[in-house]
């Protein structure tokens, strides 16, 4: 199957030398306005697609082992001569996609694209190796042995951390050798409160076993897709809220989107740059069903640049002000 070269530096719209906050800021913007939830109507589809082309995107360049790797090789990541030169890119699925031996297992629906998958090489035995069949301990030939456990990624929104989801997940087995394809498709439940890096098991959707042994299991490893807002720490979310000096100084309400409601945010006069604010219960769930906290982070931003106007209304407010931050 030929697959397509994903430019992740188009996708957010930034060039090759673009700094991390220039990334970040691209990233930001992009996923604020292409977020599923912020979109209504028959637009939704196309906006989840795109969000999930972002994420996938920033996902990689914002990591500098993934975007040297990426940069290495390039456009021509699945050329031979590239490969042999720079180094394998991944381990493909159940199996070295690039001529190794066994089944090799292509994944839909999980948030990521063919080419992630074959770039990056997801495939990998729960344990942290890569795709195996389990081997026989003796030795013994034509003796049944289990087939191998697979595992692959699947990106999950907040979203539906918060709520649970039911995922539609395809999978493709094609042997290399022969070109013979298996496809399934299947429902996979992404229960209320589910953790990053928990796995997900399919039973006996993995690797056939040979001589009659059973057929191994297929296990999700699930990664939070990334927000334009907030981010995670276990089952607490933290919000950066940028405030102008004098909603600081003289206090502001602010109104602010968790994941599930809007609140009005008070921010009381004389707030500090770094001051935390708490919102109990508006973090992730847990498994019990309480739910972490949000932590709103305040940053004082003065503007970069000032009008006459401007300056000469803080010329004189620094003249007449008593305040003294160096004591």
């Amino acid at each position: 199957m030929s697959i397509n070269f994903k430019d992740y530096y188009q996708t957010l719209g930034v060039s090759k030398d673009a700094s991390a906050e220039t990334m970040k800021k691209a990233f930001r913007e992009l996923a604020r306005q292409h977020h599923p939830d912020k979109v209504q109507g028959d637009d939704k589809i196309s906006a989840e697609t795109r969000f999930k082309e972002i994420n996938e995107a920033y996902e990689v360049l914002k990591d500098p082992e993934k975007r040297e790797k990426y940069d290495l090789l390039g456009a021509d990541w699945d050329q031979p001569q590239r490969r042999a030169r720079h180094g394998r890119a991944g381990g493909g699925f159940g199996g070295d996609p690039f001529g190794g031996g066994g089944t090799e297992f292509h994944f839909g629906g999980t948030g990521y694209s063919d080419f992630f998958e074959q770039f990056f090489g997801m495939g990998s035995d729960p344990s942290g190796g890569v795709s195996r069949r389990r081997s026989d301990p003796f030795g013994g030939m034509g003796r049944s042995a289990r087939g191998r456990d697979v595992e692959a990624e699947i990106m999950v929104t907040l979203e539906e951390v918060l709520n649970g989801s039911n995922r539609q997940i395809s999978l493709r087995k094609v042997d290399p050798e022969t070109g013979q394809e298996q496809k399934q498709t299947f429902q996979v439940r992404i229960p209320k409160g589910v953790h990053a890096d928990q796995r997900i098991r399919l039973a006996g959707q993995g690797g056939e076993g040979s001589s009659g042994g059973p057929t191994g299991d297929l296990f999700l490893k699930v990664r939070y897709s990334l927000h334009p807002d907030f981010r995670v720490e276990g089952d607490r979310l933290f919000y950066d809220l940028d405030l102008a000096p004098w909603e600081a100084a003289l206090g502001t309400q602010v109104e602010l989107h968790t994941l599930d409601r809007r609140v009005n945010l008070k921010i009381k006069s004389g707030s500090q740059s770094g001051q935390q604010l708490r919102l109990s219960g508006q973090g992730l769930p847990n498994r019990d069903g309480t739910r972490g906290h949000l932590h709103v982070v305040l940053h004082v931003r003065v503007p970069e640049k000032l009008s006459e106007n401007e300056r000469s209304h803080w010329e004189a407010l620094a003249e007449e002000s008593t305040f003294r931050p160096r004591g």
